[in-house]
């Protein structure tokens, strides 16, 4: 990576830490719905970026918001299985030498496959969230309920956020 990007993803991580901290913290529909803006400096990383890399940033992210949250490592646990399903994904789905895109983002990917990049890694970190926060069964409904609801009001953010900073390119 080159120190262009370095800044920039420290920018990233600074700014959407602090709009999740000290903005969406308190921002909760009746405890049903929490916006989760964080999960976007994980989603947009690089696609060279080594994966331990990636794992120890997750990690660091998580206990960050862990610090401020008071949730003793739920959030580092679900940003370390958000990397995990990140690395899947984009094995899965891309030829990671043939991609000359610096970063997963919409304007580069296009809106179906970040669109689905998205989902999937949103849904995964929201599930791990919050049966973790929650770690009962018996309250399963609630939990899907607060996961579903959380999900697409994360995935607005999310999609809200990647349309102003959007940048048309040739394909």
């Amino acid at each position: 990576m080159n120190s262009k990007l370095i800044i920039i993803n420290v920018i990233r991580w600074a700014i959407l830490l602090f709009v999740q901290i000290f903005l969406l913290k308190n921002m909760g529909f009746y405890d049903l719905s929490t916006p989760f803006i964080y999960v976007l400096f994980l989603l947009l990383l690089p696609f060279g970026i080594p994966n331990i890399l990636l794992y120890l940033l997750a990690f660091f992210t998580g206990l960050t918001l862990d610090a401020f949250y008071d949730t003793m490592g739920v959030h580092a646990t679900a940003c370390v299985v958000l990397a995990f399903v990140r690395i899947s994904f984009i094995s899965i789905s891309l030829n990671r030498d043939a991609i000359d895109d610096p970063e997963p983002s919409l304007s580069y990917m296009g809106f179906q496959w970040f669109s689905l990049y998205a989902f999937l890694c949103v849904v995964t970190h929201h599930l791990v969230l919050f049966f973790l926060e929650t770690f009962k069964l018996s309250e399963i409904g609630y939990t899907l309920m607060r996961c579903g609801l959380s999900c697409a009001f994360s995935l607005l953010l999310i999609f809200l956020v990647e349309s102003i900073f959007y940048k048309r390119t040739s394909r």
